[in-house]
């Protein structure tokens, strides 16, 4: 089919055999999401390994489509993104703070809304909100994280849970082709479709063992930081490749132990991160296979007109990258949310869009497809136009990020802008469910130019040439605490830390 321009939203779309009236316009949405997939791990995004990722379909999407740029995630972490996603709301509201909470059943989610409107709604794959899915007409899901391999899934209306066999990305496809050829196509869908990969330990289908075998990985420069910049709050925290290779040199390693017997501490991080990325990049190669499956239903079915695709991870993820493995950061890499969507109606192929655009605007987008207003309950906005290359005048030239769980990455949250990042790392236990757990952190200060900067290895907070530009970030920084309703008031430990070190 030929992809209509931008400007063609407004054209009556070719009918389909879909049954529901065309004249309501709306499309059927097909809400693809992974675990931890990095922006740089996609070939369509440029990046320091664009040479050696392999994933074509994923590509495909994007050239059929858009691709967001500043897709940013405002708590890196897979629970709290989840439930942001379906709420259009921030953790603190949505009460979904860390790993240990759970969304409430009860609450509005975006799900309940569209079924309301006539869509037919379906959750497959990764759930990870611990409790039961609400909002759906059908959805099977995994327990928790879910296996990789022979999978169980919990099936809406059924006892315990059913094993199916194969591998995880591929089962989890495979039950979402079922469901779309099973679906009520008197009804326009909306479809989330959520991969386990790419997430630790690392597990990939058997038929990629080899892939990338005789490669060698580039390593990106920041592998080999030197922290001295950094704040007394970050330095000394993380997940780094060192603590990687001590986990990869086990026996039990899930795919198979590292020999760093001989190696020094630079060789054994070398050989870390070489299989860190290989198992890693073997996993993004069957999403990519089983995104493939997907668009060739659509295309196959005549529904690429009239269906939104959407590809995304809950967050991004470190390859590296300042000596990290995991998300959770504010930096760029754990911040970052890869995001594709191809519409031919409205979206132009091969487009490219650099606004500001969070977790929280999910929801939003997808009612405004459906033709629905939302609830004022939800904080983000539409983004709808802005795929479609139509930027409104007005819209947001910052975000705002909180991460609270403060397990061996303090807490912080700060503000980023098109040009300066500025991050509070408070280092403040918010840990609701077991108060008391972790002990704080130091505080400290970090000050990101991305102009100059986009790596981030200069922390220029100090630095007397930047004096004006902190000070209208920490201003900017608490008109988005005071919109979103983010109350440091509401925290008396946290409020009396900023209290001290705010003006340091």
């Amino acid at each position: 089919m030929k992809a209509l321009g931008a400007g063609a939203a407004s054209l009556m779309l070719p009918r389909l055999s879909t049954g529901w009236d065309e004249e309501r316009r709306q499309p059927n949405i097909l809400f693809i999401m992974s675990d931890d997939h990095s922006a740089n791990a996609l070939g369509c995004y440029p990046s320091l390994l664009s040479d050696i990722v392999q994933t074509p379909n994923l590509d495909r999407l994007a050239a059929g489509g858009v691709r967001l740029q500043n897709c940013f995630c405002t708590n890196s972490i897979c629970v709290p993104s989840r439930a942001t996603i379906l709420t259009g709301q921030y953790s603190h509201m949505n009460g979904v703070y860390t790993l240990n909470d759970r969304l409430d059943q009860e609450r509005n989610n975006v799900a309940k809304l569209l079924q309301k409107a006539g869509y037919e709604t379906a959750m497959i794959g990764k759930w990870h909100l611990k409790s039961t899915p609400a909002g759906f007409d059908y959805w099977n899901v995994l327990p928790g994280q879910g296996r990789y391999h022979d999978p169980q899934l919990k099936e809406k209306g059924k006892e315990g849970f059913t094993v199916h066999e194969g591998f995880s990305t591929d089962v989890i496809t495979d039950l979402s082709l079922e469901w779309l050829a099973e679906r009520d196509r008197r009804k326009p869908f909306f479809l989330m479709t959520h991969f386990k990969n790419c997430h630790a330990p690392w597990h990939f289908a058997e038929r990629h063992a080899d892939l990338f075998e005789d490669a060698t990985i580039p390593e990106p420069a920041s592998l080999w930081e030197d922290k001295s910049h950094r704040s007394d709050g970050s330095r000394e925290y993380g997940f780094t490749m060192e603590t990687m290779a001590k986990r990869m040199e086990k026996k039990n390693y899930p795919t198979g132990p590292l020999d760093t017997e001989g190696m020094d501490r630079e060789e054994r991080k070398r050989a870390a991160y070489q299989k860190f990325l290989k198992d890693y990049l073997r996993c993004g190669a069957g999403i990519d296979e089983n995104v493939g499956r997907l668009l060739d239903y659509v295309d196959d079915e005549g529904l690429a007109e009239s269906t939104v695709v959407i590809y995304t991870s809950d967050q991004g993820y470190f390859l590296g990258e300042h000596d990290y493995i995991d998300k959770r950061w504010m930096f760029e890499e754990s911040l970052r949310m890869p995001f594709i969507a191809r519409y031919p109606a409205e979206i132009e192929p091969r487009s490219v869009n650099d606004d500001i655009i969070t977790n929280v605007d999910f929801a939003e987008t997808f009612l405004d497809y459906a033709g629905l207003a939302a609830p004022g309950s939800m904080q983000g906005r539409s983004f709808r136009t802005n795929l479609a290359g139509r930027t409104p005048p007005d819209w947001p030239e910052s975000m705002y990020y909180h991460y609270w769980q403060h397990c061996n990455r303090p807490a912080h949250y700060g503000v980023r802008t098109r040009t300066h990042k500025l991050i509070f790392f408070h280092g403040v236990p918010m840990e609701r469910r077991a108060p008391g757990k972790q002990a704080p952190t130091k505080p400290g200060w970090e000050l990101y130019d991305l102009e100059k900067d986009p790596l981030e290895l200069k922390n220029v907070y100090a630095d007397p040439a930047y004096a004006q530009i902190v000070q209208d970030l920490k201003k900017e920084l608490l008109r988005l605490k005071a919109k979103v309703g983010d109350r440091d008031e509401d925290h008396p430990h946290l409020l009396e830390v900023r209290k001290e070190y705010w003006n340091r």
